[in-house]
C-alpha cells in the first residue's frame, strides 16, 4: 500500500527557478541565466515533453549555425565539424587562418600519435596539448571548453568534464579518426529522425527559459513551494529522530528526509554543525562567479553581420570578457525585428576580479569590447547585469575522488540526500538527472529505513 508523502521546497530567493530566470521588456526576451539547454542529454527534452511543454520547444536558427573565435582581434568561423577539442571534417580546419600551418600539423600528429597506455586521469589542457599540441589548446579549445565550465583547463579534470574525450581516444586511437566517424553517424542518426535532432544541438523554449521552473512549479500542489525562506541549519539528534531544519525567520519543520540542492558550499554551511567532516569535503569543491551583461543595439548600429550564434574569446588575446551569444541570431523571436540582442559573459576562474566591478563598470567594459570586437556604436536600447556569485562549480583534478568521498560519508546518514550541479554534471540535463536521482532515492529511503543516500 502506497502511503502520500508530503513535500516541502524551501527556495531563499523571491522566485522558484535557482540560476533560470528570464526578463521581458520591450518586446526582448532576457535570460539572466542559460538561454538554451544541450539536446543530446535526454534529460530535459524529456522533462519538457512530460511537462506538456513540446510544443514549446524550439531550436536554434538553421541559417546560421556556427560560431566565430577571436584571433588578433578579428572574429574567425570556428572550423565546421569542430567539437569543444575534435575536428569531424578536415578541409574546414586545414583552410582555417585561426591556426598557422604548424599548428594544423601538430594537429595532424593525432592521426599517427598511440593512444594513452593507462587509464589516469589527466587535466583537459594536458590532454589537448598530447593529442593535438599547444595552439589547438590556446586557440580552440581553452576559449570553446572556458565558455561552458569559466575555468582554466589545466585544472579541469578531463574525465570529470569531458570523459567522452578520452573515451574517443581508447575506442578510436584518434581524436580525428573518432571525432570523423562519429560525425557520420550523426549525420546518419539525423536523417533518420533520431530524438532530439529536429532542435540541432541546443533547444530552449519559446516563451523563454522559465517556462520550465513555472511549469513545474504549476505541476505541484499549492504551497509545496515556500520562496523567500531561508534555513540556517539542518540537524538530527540520533538517526531514529527526524531532521530538524531551522529557518532564518519561522519555526523549523520536522522532516523524515532531507534533500539538499544548494552550492557545496552552501550545504557545507547548513550541516557543519552535525558532521564538519561532510562539510569539509564539500568546502573542498572550487566555485567561479560570473556575470552575463545583456545588451540590445539596433540592428544598424552593428557593423558585423552577425551570421553565426556568438564568438568565444581565447584567454592568450588578453581581452576582458570570455565570450558573447548573439542570441537574436540564435532565437530570433528573443528581440523585436530590426534589433540585436547579444549576451556578453565576464569573470569565472580565469578573471575573478572582473566579477567584482560595479554594474556600471562591467557595463561600460561590455560596451568597449563589443566596439572593438563587432563595430556596436551608439547608445543600446538596453543593458542589464545578472550576477551568479560562487555558482559555477569547478570540476578540478581529483573532482570524481572528492564526489566518492562526499557519496561515502553522507550515505553515513540515513535519508540525507546531495543533488546538484557539484557532482556529475553542470548542465540543465544534468541537473533534471540529478534531481531524478534523488527523489528515487528519497522514496527508497522512505519505503526501506536501511537504504543508504546517494550523492
Amino acid at each position: 500500500m502506497r502511503r502520500p508523502v508530503e513535500v516541502v521546497v524551501l527556495e531563499a530567493r523571491d522566485r522558484a527557478g535557482g540560476a533560470i530566470w528570464t526578463d521581458r521588456v520591450d518586446g526582448f526576451t532576457i535570460e539572466g541565466g542559460a538561454d538554451s539547454f544541450i539536446t543530446n542529454k535526454p534529460w530535459a527534452l524529456d522533462l519538457c515533453r512530460e511537462l506538456g511543454l513540446g510544443p514549446q520547444l524550439i531550436g536554434t536558427d538553421d541559417r546560421n549555425r556556427r560560431s566565430f573565435v577571436v584571433r588578433n582581434g578579428k572574429l574567425m568561423p570556428v572550423p565546421e565539424g569542430f567539437v569543444l577539442m575534435a575536428p569531424g571534417r578536415l578541409l574546414p580546419l586545414l583552410s582555417s587562418p585561426i591556426l598557422s600551418i604548424r599548428g594544423k600539423v601538430r594537429m595532424m600528429m593525432d592521426l599517427l600519435l598511440p593512444k594513452k597506455s593507462d587509464d589516469a586521469d589527466e587535466s583537459l589542457a594536458s590532454f589537448v596539448r598530447r593529442r593535438l599540441g599547444r595552439e589547438a589548446l590556446d586557440r580552440l579549445v581553452q576559449p570553446l571548453v572556458g565558455g561552458i565550465y569559466t575555468a582554466d583547463p589545466a585544472d579541469l579534470s578531463l574525465k570529470a568534464t569531458l570523459p567522452q574525450f578520452p573515451a574517443m581516444e581508447r575506442d578510436h586511437r584518434s581524436l580525428i579518426l573518432g571525432a570523423i566517424r562519429q560525425a557520420r553517424s550523426a549525420r546518419s542518426d539525423e536523417k533518420q529522425g533520431a530524438s532530439g535532432a529536429r532542435y540541432g544541438l541546443f533547444a530552449s523554449l519559446a516563451d523563454g527559459m522559465d517556462t520550465l521552473p513555472n511549469a513545474l512549479l504549476s505541476a505541484l500542489p499549492p504551497r509545496t513551494v515556500r520562496t523567500e525562506t531561508s534555513v540556517r541549519r539542518i540537524s538530527r539528534a540520533d538517526p531514529s529522530q527526524p531532521w530538524r531544519v531551522e529557518l532564518l525567520d519561522g519555526p523549523a519543520i520536522e522532516a523524515g528526509a532531507v534533500i539538499l540542492t544548494t552550492e557545496a558550499h552552501a550545504s557545507a554551511r547548513l550541516i557543519d554543525g552535525f558532521d564538519p567532516e561532510l562539510a569539509l569535503q564539500l568546502r573542498s569543491i572550487p566555485y567561479a562567479s560570473s556575470a552575463i551583461v545583456t545588451v540590445a543595439y539596433p540592428r544598424d548600429q552593428v557593423r558585423h553581420p552577425l551570421d553565426g550564434f556568438g564568438v568565444v574569446v581565447p584567454a592568450i588575446e588578453g581581452r576582458s570578457i570570455l565570450a558573447a551569444s548573439f542570441l537574436s541570431v540564435k532565437f530570433p523571436s528573443r528581440a523585436p525585428v530590426g534589433s540585436a540582442l547579444i549576451r556578453v559573459f565576464v569573470g569565472g576562474a580565469t578573471q575573478p576580479e572582473l566579477f567584482d566591478l560595479d554594474d556600471e563598470s562591467l557595463k561600460n567594459l561590455v560596451r568597449e569590447e563589443l566596439a572593438s570586437l563587432i563595430g556596436a556604436s551608439g547608445e543600446p536600447t538596453l543593458i542589464q547585469v545578472a550576477r551568479h556569485s560562487r555558482a559555477m562549480p569547478q570540476y578540478t583534478m581529483g573532482h570524481l575522488d572528492r564526489v566518492e568521498a562526499i557519496h561515502q560519508q553522507s550515505a553515513k546518514h540515513s535519508r540525507l540526500i546531495l543533488a546538484g550541479n557539484a557532482f556529475h554534471g553542470v548542465g540543465i540535463p544534468d541537473c533534471v538527472r540529478s534531481g531524478q536521482n534523488a527523489a528515487t532515492s528519497l522514496l527508497k529511503a522512505l519505503a526501506d529505513p536501511a537504504a543508504p543516500a546517494a550523492a
